[in-house]
């Protein structure tokens, strides 16, 4: 597994890959919510008031890296997260900077 901070507008952020055989498994976690890539259940996280969306590669066929989450495009977001402001379309780096 890799971690590695990630500097947000106002705080910084816990950024994870985990390899998966093939994929990787990827997130960025702040103080209120997180941003993962297509493989999490953000309805599933919103039963527990989590804030929590979900992106799609701008590059390439996947996210793979915490760049390609950070530009990629939010396509999913629970309601908890539209509470903070996170919309569909936003960059995972604009949705994280909503949390």
């Amino acid at each position: 597994m890799l971690h590695e901070k990630v500097k947000l507008t106002n705080k910084h952020a816990d950024g994870y890959v985990i390899p998966l055989g093939p994929v990787n498994l990827v997130n960025v976690v702040t103080d209120r919510g997180m941003v993962g890539c297509g493989a999490f259940d953000v309805a599933a996280l919103d039963h527990f008031g989590y804030p929590a969306a979900r992106v799609k590669a701008t590059r390439g066929t996947s996210v793979a890296t915490i760049d390609d989450l950070l530009v990629g495009e939010v396509k999913d977001v629970n309601g908890a997260a539209i509470k903070l402001g996170v919309k569909v379309g936003m960059s995972g780096l604009e949705a994280l900077d909503c949390m």
